[in-house]
């Protein structure tokens, strides 16, 4: 059963936290944690990019010169595509769907890979009692500052992820201004965010509902 210690929201020791091994001690599977995040991305794309077909040029539909003795090409318009101002052919319509699926299976495989490969790297940290931190930005920099200071985090390009067991406003209104911390709730917890999120920062009873959602 894999532990980790349990931090209270001054920075000190409180014991060690057991974690479910099915979740933390699962086989990493690198293939498929990259095909979670390529679904993933894929399915956060929207079609927004549209070109104009050669109908939907605002161009006179008159015959652009006379048909025969000129010595060049036929043409009927300048809304063809091979003129500048022409139409798009082939382009994109905006229609375009990127939807991709993953099984339920193979996601919560996933998660639980990238969550054991954190656990490994010793990016995890669980901590009690943050939901009782003071409802100000100031105080809950104070707060992570103390749970970080053993991590040695880079001063620039830095995450921080609180996975939290629900909306805690009180923490979520003080975190959500801090450069470089994000938040999410355990039960929408996803790869891609495991593996983007920087170091990860569970409460005691997200890693209850983790376990409640997957297992």
């Amino acid at each position: 059963m894999p532990k980790v210690n349990l931090y209270t929201i001054a920075g000190n020791k409180s014991g060690e936290i057991e974690l479910p091994k099915e979740i933390f001690a699962a086989k990493i599977n690198e293939p498929l944690m990259a095909q979670a995040v390529k679904v993933y991305l894929s399915n956060q794309r929207k079609a927004k990019a549209k070109t104009k077909t050669r109908s939907e040029i605002a161009l006179t539909t008159a015959k652009w010169y006379r048909q025969k003795g000129t010595g060049r090409a036929r043409h009927g318009a300048k809304s063809a595509h091979i003129f500048v101002g022409g139409g798009v052919s082939h382009g994109p319509n905006g229609e375009q769907n990127y939807h991709l699926n993953l099984s339920k299976r193979m996601k919560k495989q996933a998660l639980f890979s990238a969550l054991t490969s954190k656990l490994k790297s010793e990016e995890i940290m669980v901590v009690k009692d943050l939901e009782k931190v003071e409802t100000k930005t100031k105080k809950m920099n104070e707060v992570l500052g103390k749970l970080t200071q053993d991590w040695k985090l880079e001063s620039k390009n830095w995450r921080l992820t609180l996975i939290l067991p629900k909306n805690l406003e009180n923490v979520t209104r003080s975190a959500r201004n801090i450069p470089g911390v994000f938040l999410v709730q355990a039960h929408q917890l996803n790869t891609y965010e495991v593996l983007n999120g920087g170091r990860l920062i569970f409460t005691q009873q997200a890693i209850e509902g983790l376990e409640k959602t997957w297992i």
